[in-house]
């Protein structure tokens, strides 16, 4: 129970510091703004791509199950931060991602 909420967390912080980073680089470029946000997005995405090994599975499951969470975190982003409320679709795509990351991370294998 305890590794299964510590990579939880673990791919929440992953993808966090992968989404605030590129969103840094983003202002940055394309809204002009100061060096400092280039600057801070990539220490975060440098951060984001240390985290994972801090995962106690190999890295081919750690970036399939990152995808899946990836997925929803965008999606959880672009409603918080850009204002973009998911349509049924969306919503209906998300849990299909969910499921699928769950089953990969979480199935028993023998």
């Amino acid at each position: 129970m305890l590794d299964n909420l510590r990579t939880a967390i673990l791919f929440l912080i992953i993808g966090l510091f992968e989404l605030g980073g590129c969103y840094m680089i983003w202002l940055w470029l394309r809204e002009q703004r100061e060096v400092w946000y280039a600057v801070v997005g990539a220490i975060l995405l440098i951060l984001y791509g240390i985290i994972p090994t801090l995962q106690p599975t190999h890295f081919g499951r750690v970036y399939i199950v990152y995808g899946g969470v990836f997925i929803i975190l965008a999606l959880l982003w672009g409603w918080g931060i850009d204002g973009v409320r998911p349509d049924r679709y969306d919503l209906i795509g998300v849990a299909i991602v969910l499921l699928g990351t769950l089953v990969m991370m979480y199935a028993p294998r023998g």
